[in-house]
């Protein structure tokens, strides 16, 4: 052999037992993280609690959070302070996804509206629309009666 095959040779060996091999556990697949740059928030305001959800386009849902899940009780779960505390738990867990634009759906009343909204914004991500889908009654249960007392 010259000396340019056991060079190689050599070289080839010290890059193999310099590289160690990623434990994977056996029958377990490797998860493989779709990159996506567009999706849709999906932000519920009621009275009593905030709940934010982070889908992609087609409506499967890559992370949600609320309120109480943050750690809020009570009456503070409905608070702005809480929304936006909401959101920067569902942006994180959404960092590996690369989501750089998302268009927002509002429901509800809640104090956590507008929060929400602005934390999206703060937290990186560009909001192109609004939309609010609080639902309406156009007339449709009868309102019970009033209280006689």
């Amino acid at each position: 052999m010259s000396d340019a095959q056991t060079e190689v040779k050599t070289a080839a060996a010290q890059s193999a037992t310099a590289v160690k091999p990623t434990a994977v556990k056996k029958g377990k697949k490797k998860k493989v993280i779709k990159q996506i740059a567009h999706g849709n928030a999906f932000i519920q305001a009621s009275y009593n609690n905030t709940i934010v959800s982070i889908t992609d386009p087609n409506g499967d849902v890559l992370s949600w959070s609320s309120s109480g899940k943050v750690g809020f009780k009570g009456p503070k779960k409905a608070t702005p302070y809480a929304a936006g505390m909401v959101v920067k738990d569902a942006v994180d867990k959404i960092a590996a996804y690369g989501l750089k634009d998302i268009h927002v759906f509002v429901k509800g009343i809640g104090g956590g509206r507008e929060g929400a909204i602005r934390a999206l914004h703060l937290n990186g991500l560009n909001v192109l629309s609004i939309s609010d889908v609080t639902p309406i009654p156009h007339n449709g249960c009868r309102a019970p009666g009033r209280r006689r007392v």
